[in-house]
């Protein structure tokens, strides 16, 4: 009798192990927030075959039903209200598991190399000060750790966290000050999501199919060996974006660049293959918005300008993405990382509050060239985003350059008249171009009457 026992017991313990629980990405972790007024996904595993029985709080008594596959794999949408909190979410299946403290607001992924992950603690910008005001409750923060995978993963380790300046200064600044100012104009509660590595081209974030499988792509490729971060096609995104797939987003913010100034050439469409690889595994159009990368001494082999410029044809050729420039808040050209990321990201977030959100809250885009006309031995340019009018920062702009045919640029003399600049000089007798900030160092000195940088540019192909 008592070895019969004994054998029962031992058979229902092996029963209770090879019992699944309710099992849920840590995306879903305590402090949660969940895009507002959405469709927005849930899922987890359990026993394969099993159904999950669900219920958010905001939606009272309704049950929402889903079956595990035969993987033990579930996944399901709930409908969310208008931003607010705190709420729960409640699993029923062979096992229970809840969801506590989760708020309904607006849902950002931040990523990109290192000036998207560059954290206050590092040397902010008045780092002390902005450390110890960083207690906002109603930011919440998932802080991924970097690591790369060969192929998808499920799940990444990490967890959500209100703000506090603990959990500030070892997140993106950039992503903070984004978060703070959209949470200060909309008054919801806002997620940041931080995905950034640094050193890491854009093609480790891509799908490595949609890299590898593309020729042009493919063709040109990040291909210096290091210890420090990944160089393979796909390896962050498997480890870092797949697990969050297909989360809830607002939008997608992205710092990224230096690293591919080498094979500037492909830039755009690679960021067109990161933009709809996204958005395909998202289930939304996503809005990206991102920075223009900063003035910075780089080696001749690999100059930023042409990678500016390929970042500017991204923001004009793919839909619904736009772009900050940020030329005119560095104040080291040696430094890789300029440390006022507090203002970019309020530039950022200004891009979105009226983009995204359609608030009106002023100039938010910097001026572009638009086009050249040639007058006599003049060349008057014209400029997209001029409002009111262009301001220099000295008595007149000092970093143009003109060419005539030969190619040859000299410094010129140039002058604001209304929205254009005139461009000439007595060395030139028939210009055919110019180039401002056509390089790797120079900051700028022409802004817009409300304050914002013109972008660097050149009119020739050369």
């Amino acid at each position: 009798m008592k070895r019969k026992l004994f054998v029962s017991i031992i058979l229902l313990s092996f029963s209770f192990i090879l019992s699944a629980k309710i099992t849920i990405p840590s995306i879903f972790s305590n402090n949660t927030v969940l895009q507002q007024k959405s469709k927005v996904a849930i899922w987890g595993w359990g026993d394969p075959g099993e159904t999950i029985k669900i219920i958010a709080s905001w939606n009272g008594k309704d049950t929402i039903k889903t079956k595990a596959n035969s993987y033990g794999k579930w996944i399901t949408d709930i409908q969310t209200i208008e931003a607010g909190g705190p709420y729960t979410i409640e699993m029923w299946g062979s096992s229970y598991a809840k969801i506590s403290n989760v708020m309904l607001g607006e849902v950002w992924l931040c990523s990109g190399q290192s000036n998207m992950e560059w954290q206050a603690q590092y040397g902010l910008k008045n780092k002390d000060a902005e450390i110890a005001a960083a207690n906002y409750p109603n930011i919440r923060i998932f802080q991924e750790y970097r690591i790369g995978a060969t192929s998808p993963q499920l799940d990444v380790a990490s967890s959500w966290t209100s703000c506090t300046p603990e959990t500030m200064k070892a997140t993106s600044a950039l992503a903070y000050a984004f978060a703070r100012e959209i949470q200060k104009k909309l008054n919801v509660p806002v997620g940041i999501i931080v995905a950034a590595w640094g050193g890491t081209p854009i093609e480790v974030w891509i799908e490595k199919s949609k890299v590898t499988t593309n020729s042009e792509l493919s063709s040109a490729l990040y291909s210096k060996v290091t210890d420090w971060w990944p160089i393979e096609p796909g390896a962050a995104y498997n480890a870092m974006i797949a697990p969050l797939v297909p989360y809830g987003l607002a939008g997608v913010l992205w710092y990224q660049g230096e690293s591919n100034c080498p094979t500037h050439w492909v830039y755009a469409n690679m960021m067109k293959a990161l933009v709809e690889n996204w958005r395909s595994d998202f289930r939304k159009e996503l809005p990206f918005y991102f920075v223009q990368i900063a003035p910075w001494t780089y080696t001749a082999s690999e100059p930023s300008r042409f990678l500016r410029e390929q970042q500017e044809l991204a923001a004009n050729t793919i839909p619904n993405v736009g772009m900050v420039v940020v030329s005119d808040l560095v104040d080291d050209v040696t430094d890789i990382h300029p440390k006022n990321k507090i203002d970019v990201g309020i530039r950022l977030a200004k891009y979105a509050l009226a983009e995204t959100y359609k608030q009106e809250i002023g100039a938010y885009k910097s001026s572009f060239y638009e086009s050249m006309q040639i007058e006599k031995n003049k060349i008057r340019i014209t400029f997209t985003n001029v409002l009111t009018g262009l301001k220099c920062t000295g008595k007149n702009p000092a970093k143009f350059l003109i060419a005539g045919e030969n190619k040859n640029f000299v410094e010129a003399t140039a002058k604001i008249d209304g929205k254009a600049i005139v461009v000439y000089s007595n060395q030139i007798k028939n210009p055919v171009a110019v180039r401002y900030c056509f390089d790797d160092t120079s900051l700028p000195d022409v802004f817009t009457a409300e304050g914002l940088p013109l972008a660097p540019f050149r009119t020739d192909r050369w």
